[in-house]
C-alpha cells in the first residue's frame, strides 16, 4: 500500500511540469528584488543629479552678481567715482556725492562734471554685465543669471506735494536715470533691449519713498540728501515654482 502511494505521488509531480520549488520562487523574487532596487537607485541618482545642477546654478548666479558689482566698483575707482556695495553684496549705490537730488525734484542736475559721472557708470554698468562668465563658458554673458536689474529712486522723509507724493517723487528719480541712460549712451546691445533668461526686459524701475533710507535721523540738510538716492539692485535667475515641485516629487 505504501509503495502504491510513493508511485502515485512520482506520477503527480511528472503530470504537473510547472510546479515549482520553493526555493526556485524565492529566487525569481530575489530577482525582481533586485530589479527594483537597481531602478530606484538609477532614479536617485538621476534626481540627485537635477539638484546639484540647480544648486550650481544659483552658485554660479550668486557669483556672477557678486562679480558684477565688485568688478564695477573697481573700474569706476580707477576714474575717481565713487560708488557703494550694499545689502549684502546686492545693490550698488549711487550716493549723494556722486549723484544728489534736489530737495523735492527729480531732474538729473545741469553739473556736467556729474552728468559725465553718469555716462561713466552707465557704460561700465553695460561693460561688466555683458562680460563672458568666465574663460571656460565664454559664450555665456554674466547677465543671462540676473534675473532683474532694478533702477529704485529713494526720498528722504519730508512730505512732497507733488502727485503721490514722495512714492511718485522717488519713481521719477528712477525714471530721470533711465532716460538719461537711454539718451546719453550709445551701447550695444541698449540696456531697453536686453531680455533675461525668461525672455522679460532686464532693467526695470521702482520708488520706495522714504521707506528704505540709509539715515534714519534726519537733522541735517547732510542727513536728508543722503537718502535722496539711487539704488541699482541686482536679482538672481532662481528655479521656478514648477521646477521646485518636480524635484519635491521626484
Amino acid at each position: 500500500m505504501k509503495s502504491l502511494n510513493r508511485q502515485s505521488n512520482i506520477r503527480v509531480d511528472e503530470e504537473n511540469p510547472y510546479w515549482i520549488s520553493f526555493s526556485d520562487l524565492m529566487s525569481a523574487l530575489l530577482v525582481v528584488f533586485i530589479l527594483a532596487a537597481v531602478a530606484l537607485i538609477i532614479e536617485l541618482t538621476e534626481t540627485q543629479k537635477k539638484i546639484e545642477q540647480d544648486i550650481q546654478q544659483l552658485q554660479n548666479a550668486e557669483k556672477a552678481r557678486k562679480d558684477i558689482l565688485h568688478d564695477i566698483k573697481t573700474e569706476l575707482a580707477k576714474q575717481n567715482i565713487v560708488v557703494v556695495i550694499a545689502d549684502n553684496d546686492t545693490v550698488l549705490r549711487i550716493p549723494e556725492t556722486t549723484l544728489s537730488f534736489a530737495s523735492n525734484k527729480f531732474d538729473i542736475p545741469k553739473d556736467e562734471s556729474l552728468r559725465h559721472g553718469l555716462r561713466v557708470i552707465g557704460k561700465v554698468l553695460h561693460q561688466t554685465i555683458n562680460k563672458p562668465f568666465n574663460e571656460v563658458e565664454s559664450s555665456l554673458k554674466r547677465f543671462e543669471y540676473l534675473d532683474t536689474v532694478f533702477i529704485e529712486g529713494h526720498t528722504d522723509s519730508r512730505f512732497s506735494k507733488r502727485i503721490k507724493g514722495n512714492w511718485g517723487l522717488s519713481a521719477y528719480r528712477a525714471i530721470s536715470l533711465w532716460e538719461f541712460w537711454s539718451d546719453e549712451l550709445s551701447v550695444t546691445p541698449s540696456f531697453a533691449s536686453m531680455q533675461n533668461a525668461f525672455d522679460q526686459n532686464l532693467f526695470s524701475v521702482s520708488g520706495y519713498a522714504a521707506s528704505r533710507r540709509i539715515q534714519l535721523v534726519e537733522d541735517t540738510p547732510k542727513q536728508r540728501a543722503a537718502n535722496r538716492r539711487i539704488d541699482i539692485r541686482f536679482t538672481v535667475k532662481r528655479p521656478s515654482i514648477a521646477q521646485l515641485e518636480v524635484i519635491v516629487k521626484q
